[in-house]
């Protein structure tokens, strides 16, 4: 099988994360895409971020509709610095006859030399980074030429989708629109716990 890594703080998880992964998906025929959050730092705002448990069940509830969409709470659950080898090498062991696919932003890609093991990373997962600008694809493309020494790397594109978990925390704040960005699943569990107030 095609297995997706997909993380981030999904704080909170919204429309535009749902449309990347499935644009991935049906580009790459992936058969399964799996959300990972990841552990806040403690020294966060504590207005910017919600537990790790409630972050977790906006995921369940934004993609129980997708039979190919999963999460997981491995990285919540560990007490070290999750970096994103610990994260491959864990999904390895849990799927070691499949192929892993780990989803990224084209921001990261510019600079995913820097990161920990990145040579390790590309050993053992397919490197999908998700263009939302068609003005970089190039600029992508030449990047994914470089690092392809390490390994494989595969440019998508996907149109996109103009918001952030950012702004939706600023709008759920100031009482604005915010209902439009997220399933409405998620938005009645961030209306009845009075979440980013």
């Amino acid at each position: 099988m095609k297995i997706g890594i997909f993380g981030g703080s999904f704080n909170p998880i919204h429309k535009g994360h749902l449309h990347l992964a499935e644009s991935v998906e049906k580009e790459l025929g992936l058969d399964k895409i799996i959300f990972v959050p990841s552990k806040i730092s403690p020294h966060r705002a504590s207005d910017e971020y919600v537990s790790e448990r409630d972050r977790l069940e906006m995921i369940k509830l934004a993609i129980e509709s997708n039979d190919k969409f999963e999460v997981s709470d491995y990285e919540l659950l560990q007490n070290r610095v999750s970096y994103t080898i610990y994260t491959i090498n864990y999904f390895k062991t849990v799927y070691p006859d499949d192929e892993i696919y780990l989803l990224i932003g084209s921001d990261m890609l510019m600079s995913f030399e820097q990161w920990y093991c990145f040579e390790e990373i590309m050993k053992k997962a397919v490197i999908v980074c998700v263009s939302r600008n068609k003005g970089d694809f190039s600029e992508l493309n030449s990047k994914a030429s470089f690092l392809s020494v390490y390994g494989e790397i595969r440019v998508c594109t996907t149109s996109p989708f103009p918001v952030s978990s950012t702004e939706i925390r600023k709008k759920i704040r100031k009482n604005q629109n915010w209902y439009c960005y997220l399933d409405k699943n998620v938005v009645q569990y961030i209306r009845l716990g009075k979440l980013y107030l």
